[in-house]
C-alpha cells in the first residue's frame, strides 16, 4: 500500500501544520495558489509597520490550520462531519482568497474594474474544479452557501470565521500591534452547532467581545492608518492616471508584461482574461511604478517617485467633511506649484470618506448558546458590550494632499 504523503508547514503563530491530502497537495501546488506568496496581506502597511510583510499565503494557510482545529473541535462535540465534507471546507478555506489581485483591496475594483475578488474567485475555483476532475464539487458548495450543512459554510465566511480569526492574530503579530491579539484558541474551544447553524457556548462570550472589539481597534490602529490610506490611494491615483492617459500608440506606458493586457484588451473577465490575472501579483504593480517613475507625464511621475520613496499625501482624518472652498484654493496653488491643469491637480489633493463597523446586525449573526439550550445574538445577551452603538459604522473624512 502506498504510504499517504504528508507535509508539515512551520508557522511562526502556530507552529506546525499538517498537509495530508492529494487534493490539499493539488491546490497548494499550483501556480495560481503559489501567486499568493507575491501578493502583500497588508498591502502598503508596511510603510507603518516594517514587519508587516507576510503574504496572502501565509494568511491562507494560517486559515486553513484555524479550521481544522475548529473541525476537530466539533467533531469531539458528535456534530456530524464526514470526512468528505471536512476535506471540502479546508479546500474552500485555502481557496477562499484567490481571487485577489495585485495589493488586495487598495486596488479592489481599480485594476480590474467592476469585478469583485470573489467573482474571480469563484471563476478560479470552478476552473480548478475543471482540472481537478471535479473534486472541488463539495467546496464550492460550501464556499458559496449552498450546502446542506451551513455551519460549514458559516466557519470560512462569517462574523466570526476562521478568516478573520487568522488575519486579526496574524496582523497584529506581524505589524507589532498588540490592540489585535485575540484568544482564537479558546473561541474555537466554545464553537459549537445548534439547529445547523454555528455558534458559541456562552462560556466563550468574552474572548468573542474581545475579538469584535479588537477587530475594531485594528481598522483604525493598522488598516485605516493615515499613512496606510496615504499609500494606497497614492497607488489607487496612480493606475487611474495610466488608465486616463493610456492610448494604443503610448510606448512609454507599456510594460511588455502582463499588465498591459488589462490596460489595453480588458472587457469582461472571461477565460482569456482569467488566465491573464492570474499572472498578475504585486511585483507587476511596483515594476510599473519603477518604470512609470521617469514618464514625462508630471502627475504620473511625480505619483510613481513619491510613492517608492515615501513621500506620501500628508493625510488628516475628522469627523465633519472638509470645506469645499478650502480644497479648491489649495487645487489652484497646487495647479501653479505642478504646472498642471486644474482638473489634474485633483490628482494631488482630494476628500474622501472611511467606514469601520464592529458588528453587522443586519448580516450573519453570532449567536450564544446557553446551558438550557436557548440562544440569542451577542448584541441581545445580559449586559452586552456589542450593542447597537458598536454596531453603527464610524465614519471618518479624510484629505490627502501632495506637499
Amino acid at each position: 500500500m502506498q504510504k499517504t504523503k504528508r507535509k508539515i508547514i512551520n508557522d511562526p503563530i502556530y507552529g506546525f501544520i499538517t498537509i495530508n491530502d492529494p487534493l490539499l497537495f493539488f491546490i497548494i501546488d499550483h501556480p495560481w495558489y503559489q501567486r499568493l506568496r507575491r501578493i502583500y496581506q497588508m498591502a502598503f502597511a508596511q510603510l507603518v509597520y516594517p514587519g508587516a510583510v507576510h503574504t496572502r499565503l501565509h494568511h491562507s494557510l494560517g486559515a486553513y490550520h484555524l479550521i481544522c482545529l475548529a473541525i476537530n473541535e466539533l467533531k469531539n462535540k458528535n456534530v456530524d462531519i464526514t470526512d468528505e465534507e471536512e476535506l471540502a471546507a479546508k479546500c474552500a478555506i485555502l481557496l477562499h482568497d484567490i481571487g485577489h489581485g495585485p495589493f488586495s483591496h487598495a486596488l479592489e475594483n481599480v485594476l480590474i474594474p467592476n469585478v469583485h475578488h470573489e467573482e474571480i474567485g469563484l471563476q478560479i475555483m470552478h476552473e480548478l474544479n475543471k482540472q481537478s476532475g471535479g473534486k472541488l464539487d463539495m467546496a464550492i458548495s460550501i464556499f458559496t452557501n449552498q450546502y446542506e450543512k451551513q455551519f460549514l459554510h458559516q466557519l470560512i465566511s462569517g462574523q466570526l470565521d476562521v478568516d478573520r480569526m487568522d488575519y486579526l492574530t496574524r496582523d497584529s503579530f506581524y505589524s507589532g500591534v498588540s490592540e489585535g491579539v485575540i484568544g482564537y484558541d479558546r473561541i474555537l474551544k466554545m464553537l459549537t452547532v445548534n439547529n445547523g447553524q454555528l455558534m458559541v457556548e456562552e462560556k466563550g462570550l468574552y474572548s468573542v467581545e474581545k475579538f469584535l472589539v479588537a477587530r475594531r481597534l485594528m481598522y483604525w490602529q493598522v488598516y485605516l492608518h493615515k499613512a496606510v490610506l496615504a499609500a494606497e490611494k497614492m497607488i489607487i491615483k496612480i493606475i487611474e492616471r495610466a488608465r486616463e492617459i493610456y492610448t494604443p500608440s503610448a510606448n512609454d506606458l507599456k510594460l511588455n508584461s502582463t499588465l498591459d493586457y488589462f490596460f489595453e484588451s480588458f472587457t469582461n473577465m472571461n477565460e482569456e482574461a482569467l488566465q491573464k490575472f492570474c499572472l498578475l501579483d504585486d511585483v507587476d504593480i511596483m515594476f510599473a511604478v519603477k518604470q512609470w517613475s521617469n514618464h514625462p507625464d508630471i502627475v504620473l511621475s511625480t505619483l510613481c517617485k513619491n510613492l517608492l520613496n515615501r513621500k506620501l499625501y500628508k493625510t488628516k482624518l475628522q469627523t465633519e467633511p472638509f470645506d469645499e472652498e478650502e480644497v479648491l484654493s489649495v487645487k489652484k496653488m497646487l495647479s501653479k506649484k505642478f504646472n498642471v491643469s486644474l482638473k489634474d491637480s485633483s490628482y494631488f489633493i482630494f476628500t474622501g470618506q472611511a467606514v469601520n463597523t464592529t458588528y453587522q446586525l443586519k448580516d450573519e449573526r453570532i449567536n450564544i448558546l446557553s446551558k438550557n439550550g436557548t440562544y440569542n445574538d451577542i448584541s441581545e445577551v445580559a449586559d452586552p458590550l456589542i450593542h447597537k452603538t458598536l454596531s453603527m459604522p464610524v465614519k471618518k473624512f479624510y484629505i490627502c494632499q501632495l506637499t
